[in-house]
């Protein structure tokens, strides 16, 4: 059995009395020890996909308009706010994007993680559990450090502080949504190495959410390709990035920069994601896609198998 299996996801934000969806039929499932990528451009629904697993997407204005979120077999769906306290931290831990905007500014670093420790592990709610959790994400002098306020340390120091208090409750699920977006390139490769090594010593489950294919290569076991808010292709990450199928994934994939070879210009997809509430009639991609054809706009496709463990959302995938 799956860690987590979101089945048939469906999130609806209400704007003006109307029901606009942001997730439309969402499946994506992720195994014990298993890295999971979730890509796409901004606006495509990944975000809202990755806080409904905890139920932390406001409802109102949100709704939760139908399926599965199945974390070890339970449908968190269907949680009591009681057991959903337990769930948030104790088997699905977050980490944001920005980690000066998720730090409280005027509570030292160590008090932070240590609020952590008291909700999930009271026996081990002192400065040495801290400490020790400092060391492991890798942090210099953390007996000093417990003390500091997060607005005196770097973006990359804030960040090992937000991954250590995820990691305080000991979660079987770690979300990380755009961890090193905000970070220069040799703090992303940092961190990134850093998730890579405690997802192996602590034996967690990873989704990690970008929109940088780089970082797919390195971390991912498989890839969910997403795009206005749905899922178009699923594969092994390898196989994915070696020979993707959908035309969406095909052009993420050339728009990569490459420093070998003789290409004087980036290649890059025409067009903007849809707004919520006005996707295109048919494929949702047709609009900018180079390959599309006169029926692409008529029928919405379905998401299907086409080989072993690779499904897309795209009926003409073999000669697009």
């Amino acid at each position: 059995m799956p860690l987590l299996e979101i089945r048939n996801l469906k999130v609806e934000f209400f704007v003006e009395g109307t029901g606009l969806r942001a997730v439309d039929d969402v499946s994506l499932s992720i195994d014990s020890g298993e890295t999971v990528c979730l890509v796409g451009e901004s606006g495509c629904g990944k975000s809202v996909t990755a806080l409904s697993i905890a139920r932390l997407v406001p409802s109102p204005p949100a709704r939760y308009a139908g399926g599965e979120i199945l974390l070890q077999g339970r449908d968190v769906l269907k949680m009591s706010n009681q057991e959903l306290r337990k769930l948030r931290g104790g088997v699905v831990s977050y980490v944001f994007q920005d980690p000066g905007a998720s730090l409280n500014p005027v509570l030292r670093a160590g008090r932070q993680i240590k609020e952590a420790l008291r909700l999930h592990r009271p026996g081990k709610a002192t400065d040495e559990e801290v400490i020790r959790l400092l060391k492991m994400v890798g942090i210099p002098a953390p007996e000093s450090r417990i003390h500091e306020y997060p607005f005196r340390m770097s973006g990359g120091m804030q960040q090992r502080v937000m991954i250590a208090m995820a990691l305080a409750s000991e979660p079987k699920l770690l979300v990380a949504d755009e961890p090193t977006t905000a970070l220069d390139v040799t703090i992303q490769a940092q961190i990134l190495e850093l998730l890579r090594d405690l997802k192996q010593r602590l034996d967690m489950s990873v989704l990690l959410i970008t929109h940088n294919l780089g970082i797919v290569g390195e971390m991912a076991d498989r890839v969910a390709v997403m795009y206005a808010g749905q899922i178009v292709e699923c594969s092994p990450a390898r196989e994915l990035l070696q020979r993707p199928l959908h035309p969406y994934t095909r052009a993420l994939v050339a728009s990569v920069p490459r420093l070998a070879g003789n290409a004087t210009r980036l290649s890059a997809i025409p067009g903007n994601v849809p707004r919520i509430g006005d996707f295109p009639p048919g494929c949702r991609f047709a609009p900018r896609c180079a390959v599309a054809r006169p029926e692409c706009s008529k029928s919405a496709p379905d998401l299907a198998e086409v080989e072993p463990g690779r499904w897309v959302r795209c009926p003409f995938w073999k000669t697009a």
